[in-house]
């Protein structure tokens, strides 16, 4: 396919991206950026919401990682669902009832400032991360779509994009995110229809037929019962119950956009929603990595193999799209990639930008002319960081999505014993000792995680996250306040 035709259709799409900030940015106030002036309608917060969670991370690694892990992520997305429902219930009264617009204040009300500021710190370098290493890949197939052909340099390439996503986030943030994320998750759920559509024809298949094939194939192994293996379900069920919590519920990504729900009731359907729209169409993903390696075997393509396994497995779906579907499923992946890349990266470019404003440089009692200098200067400050990471990591090869959720375990670990902590005890705690104990928890988790493979074969996988919190929550124990027990 033409390069020149990819590329005008990605200008389209970033036209259409334009229009809308240009139409959202109407009438706004200085907090819009922030609140989306509280305002959105919450079918719609759901709906955007999918395509930030999926991002081009999901769209390409979990359809070609069943090809190594079998299905066994749905047990991981089970977790999440359980997950949601106790963002729901718990966390989401709590955020309205206090009328946040940064959800670590909450540390401060509960523990103290020290609290407050290490907790925000967390979320910063998590969310940098992760945004960063999502975008990653989302460049990665940009370049080789597009940009190769015109001999522009990767570098150049994750500048172009970050730029586009300053362009129409700049002025009114979540505000116009809401509505962007709209379309971008429509454009990704699109993709993946149309290619599911024409995988099937290609396999001479009907959908009846396409269904039984999948759930008949060796492929389809949903539980993992050796508790030795990192893909145990009893780990990647409980990892999924505290990866939701603390990659949405703790997130300020996240809950960003469901704060800007008319009121809590809302709030709580938007995330009820949300999370069985997501459950589903992650299903639908795994379904999909099967259809292509049906695909891959059918027409004799070979695929990257080391020691009998497959390796390189992110790179299935869009070496598929882009030479072998044909035009109409290349350019929708091109579209569903583009939409999956600029909608995870532009929201975690506006929480970032909102954390640190509020949490760092106290924004909300600036003057107009003040917030919009600092919010501008953050904006691009972060910008900086994140195409700084996506260069350390442009090397990096296998599956992304979980490279991420490693790193999340690590630094949403201590979020999530801090909010459990905080939430479910009336102890109080010696403020000043929470940022060594954030950063001292990390580090004895990841060589507990290494020792124990070393000496017993036993990997913690995504549990390192449960194990992260639990030693926060047990050395939070060790330094309460002793002459303030409630």
């Amino acid at each position: 396919m033409s390069a020149t035709l990819i590329l005008i259709i990605i200008a389209a799409y970033f036209g259409v991206l334009l229009l809308i900030s240009h139409v959202v940015s109407k009438n706004t106030s200085d907090d819009s950026f922030y609140t989306g002036d509280r305002k959105s309608p919450w079918q719609v917060v759901a709906f955007g919401m999918i395509g930030a969670v999926l991002s081009g991370v999901t769209f390409v690694s979990i359809p070609g990682m069943v090809g190594t892990n079998y299905f066994y992520y749905l047990q991981f997305v089970f977790g999440n669902v359980v997950g949601y429902v106790f963002i729901t219930y718990v966390l989401v009264p709590i955020y309205y009832d206090l009328k946040l617009v940064s959800i670590y204040t909450y540390l401060e009300s509960r523990f103290g400032i020290k609290s407050y500021k290490t907790g925000s710190l967390f979320f910063l370098i998590s969310q940098s991360f992760g945004a960063a290493l999502r975008l990653l890949l989302a460049a990665k197939i940009l370049q080789y779509a597009v940009f190769d052909a015109f001999h522009i340099p990767f570098f150049v390439t994750v500048l172009i994009i970050l730029v586009l996503i300053w362009l129409y986030t700049h002025k009114s943030g979540i505000k116009t995110i809401v509505w962007t994320d709209t379309l971008q998750t429509f454009f990704l759920l699109l993709s993946v229809g149309i290619t599911i559509y024409v995988v099937k024809s290609a396999l001479n298949l009907s959908l009846s037929e396409t269904t039984s094939a999948v759930i008949n194939h060796e492929y389809f192994k949903v539980f993992n019962w050796d508790f030795n293996s990192g893909s145990n379900f009893f780990k990647q069920f409980i990892s999924g119950v505290l990866i939701a919590v603390a990659m949405v519920g703790l997130d300020q990504n996240m809950m960003q956009k469901t704060l800007t729900c008319k009121n809590k009731k809302e709030a709580q359907r938007n995330i009820l929603t949300f999370s069985l729209v997501l459950a589903v169409t992650q299903f639908l993903f795994l379904g999909l990595g099967v259809m292509l390696y049906m695909y891959a075997e059918k027409f004799g393509i070979q695929l990257d193999v080391e020691n009998g396994k497959f390796i390189n497995t992110d790179t299935l779906f869009p070496m598929l799209s882009l030479n072998h579907f044909g035009t109409i499923a290349s350019l929708s992946f091109i579209l569903g990639i583009t939409a999956a890349s600029f909608s995870s990266a532009d929201s975690a470019l506006t929480a970032l930008t909102t954390s640190f404003t509020y949490d760092f440089m106290d924004v909300q009692h600036k003057n107009s002319k003040e917030k919009k200098a600092i919010k501008n200067l953050v904006l691009l400050g972060f910008s900086v960081v994140i195409f700084t990471i996506i260069m350390v990591f442009s090397q990096s090869k296998g599956n992304v999505i979980s490279l991420i959720f490693k790193v999340a375990g690590y630094t949403y670990g201590p979020l999530l014993g801090l909010y459990m902590f905080g939430i479910f005890t009336k102890i109080k705690i010696k403020d000043a000792a929470v940022p060594f104990i954030c950063i001292a928890m990390p580090i004895v988790t990841y060589l507990l995680n290494h020792y124990f493979i070393l000496w017993f074969d036993f990997d913690f996988g995504f549990m390192n996250i449960f194990v992260n919190a639990f030693l926060t929550v047990i050395c939070l124990i060790l330094y309460r306040d002793k002459k303030n027990i409630n």
